[in-house]
């Protein structure tokens, strides 16, 4: 039991170093687009890929929705 306890804790400490060191990276990033007046360049470039993304995870997240007999007889579409 002991040595499941290490491999999980170890496993938790790669996992949470592993985060923290890709938001020092996203960090280091941002700042270094901020100092050369490209952030709001690239926050422009980005804004429609972040939003079609939290479209679709608030999509999945809904769950499937029930299918109309309508749709059905077309074909599903």
């Amino acid at each position: 039991m002991e040595t499941f306890l290490n491999i999980m804790l170890i496993r938790f400490a790669v996992l949470a170093g592993c985060l923290v060191v890709a938001a020092l990276l996203l960090f280091t990033v941002a700042l270094a687009l901020k100092r050369r007046g490209k952030l709001d360049e690239v926050r422009r470039y980005t804004d429609p890929a972040v939003k079609a993304g939290l479209r679709a995870a608030a999509r999945r997240f809904e769950g499937p929705k029930p299918t109309t007999p309508r749709s059905r007889d077309r074909g599903g579409r």
